[in-house]
C-alpha cells in the first residue's frame, strides 16, 4: 500500500511540474489517504504483535 502512495505522490509531482492543478491535487489526495491508511495498519500490526508476544 505504501507503494501506491509513493506512485500517486510521484504522479502528483510530475503533474504539478507541468501545471495540471486538478490532476495534481487529486493524486496528492489519494497519496495522503493511502499513506495514512498504511500508517494506521502498521501501528495496529505493531500493537498486535506486542500483545501476542506477551501471552
Amino acid at each position: 500500500m505504501l507503494h501506491y502512495a509513493v506512485v500517486f505522490l510521484i504522479i502528483a509531482l510530475v503533474a504539478a511540474i507541468f501545471g495540471f492543478g486538478g490532476i495534481a491535487s487529486g493524486a496528492v489526495g489519494i497519496a495522503k489517504i493511502l499513506f495514512f491508511i498504511f500508517v494506521i495498519m502498521a501501528i495496529i500490526s505493531f500493537v498486535m504483535s506486542l500483545l501476542k508476544s506477551k501471552s
